[in-house]
């Protein structure tokens, strides 16, 4: 079949729900490349919007998937499964989590985190304490939940009345986060650094002063690490970043490297709220999904991937400010790691988004930012690639 006729089958059985696709479809990817139906080669930029960390085709994540459809993909979580105690086990030892539960997206991740803050106040004697707070220009998921928590009006919109209990505010403003925070306010949930809406990175006093009032007024600190977490932003979980230990904190995107697989993770405290019935899910934590995640691990350590993510991470902005300097129209250089946003001074970043996927290469766009997210794969003399081509259509 060709691309044309995909994109046909495509209008004709599928929900609009992505609009106008880019004109192409892929049959194979290694690495950092992606190959076409036509055969033509794209360096991705994108990773599946953080998603193949270890890049496309691992030959250990492979082999690990592999051998795990050949003996079970699936069981009920009524039974023990040794995938999901070990990857329990090795998140519990990385993290400051002390308990995790598995889900199927980041969505389906941040929905448990909700519940669970919830269900903490409520057994607590506490059921008044119901609010959340989260920032404007946040981005927590597409379920009528998170879409609530969401602080973005264009995606919540056609969902009136959305979910109650949600407030928002500015992001990196103290001021306004006091003003909301009352007797009912049951947690923060936080995006350390902010990617939907363009690659915006907190504050670190602003951090640690919210999460000083949450300790202070018993609420729960969330970090929604669906994006930045997994070695993005040049350490394994962003909240490292800003010296703090998250009560509940979610994975997703990159836990399982292509397969999809969430994550709640919580301090005991906090995560002993669950009690059997309380929360549930028929896939989530099933075998391949956990052998899947087990292998990225293993690929991070092996390969040293997170040190490489802030490496390579570095050199990228460093590259980026060099040539800002001589671009008007690039207006500022965000982000950590290998989550990076260019922001030009006019809504362009969709343009540059075309014109360097007619040079091959794969990146994503708000209205004026042009963001990267490339495999923690990625080395400096794909980044030098990289800049070369930006400098030309630039």
């Amino acid at each position: 079949m060709t691309t044309s006729d995909i994109a046909n089958l495509d209008k004709q059985n599928y929900m609009n729900t992505f609009g106008e696709r880019i004109p192409v479809s892929f049959s194979k990817g290694e690495g950092i490349h992606l190959y076409s139906d036509s055969g033509e080669v794209y360096t991705d930029f994108l990773a599946g919007i953080a998603v193949n960390a270890v890049g496309h085709s691992h030959p250990a994540f492979v082999k690990a998937i592999c051998e795990q459809a050949q003996n079970l993909l699936h069981v009920s979580n009524y039974y023990y499964m040794k995938q999901q105690a070990l990857l329990a086990e090795k998140i519990v030892s990385l993290s400051a989590a002390d308990k995790v539960f598995f889900a199927n997206s980041g969505a389906e991740a941040n929905e448990g985190a909700i519940k669970l803050a919830k269900i903490y106040h409520y057994k607590k004697g506490n059921s008044q304490k119901y609010e959340i707070i989260t920032l404007k220009n946040s981005f927590h998921g597409r379920t009528l939940a998170t879409v609530a928590a969401t602080g973005q009006e264009k995606f919540s919109a056609p969902y009136h009345p959305l979910t109650p209990g949600f407030l928002y505010v500015p992001a990196n403003d103290l001021t306004a986060f006091e003003a909301a925070v009352s007797d009912k306010t049951c947690a923060v949930m936080l995006e350390m650094i902010q990617g939907e809406s363009g690659v915006h990175p907190l504050d670190l006093d602003y951090v640690k002063s919210v999460y000083e009032i949450c300790k202070e007024k018993d609420i729960l600190f969330i970090c929604d690490e669906v994006q930045t977490g997994m070695g993005r932003t040049g350490k394994l979980f962003a909240y490292e970043h800003y010296g703090i230990e998250p009560d509940i904190f979610t994975l997703a995107k990159a836990l399982g490297g292509g397969v999809p697989i969430g994550a709640v993770c919580a301090k005991d405290f906090a995560a002993s709220a669950f009690a059997p019935g309380d929360h549930g899910s028929t896939f989530g934590g099933n075998p391949l999904a956990c052998a899947a995640a087990l292998s990225v691990f293993d690929i991070f350590e092996k390969e040293n991937l997170v040190e490489n993510s802030r490496i390579v991470g570095e050199y990228f902005v460093e590259q980026l400010k060099a040539l800002a300097e001589n671009v008007p129209c690039i207006k500022e250089i965000r982000g950590k790691g290998l989550m990076i946003g260019i922001e030009f001074t006019e809504p362009i970043a969709g343009d540059m988004k075309h014109r360097l996927f007619e040079r091959h290469y794969l990146t994503g766009a708000t209205a004026t930012t042009l963001r990267i997210l490339p495999p923690l794969i990625v080395t400096k003399n794909d980044v030098d690639q990289f800049m070369k081509i930006l400098k030309e259509i630039l």
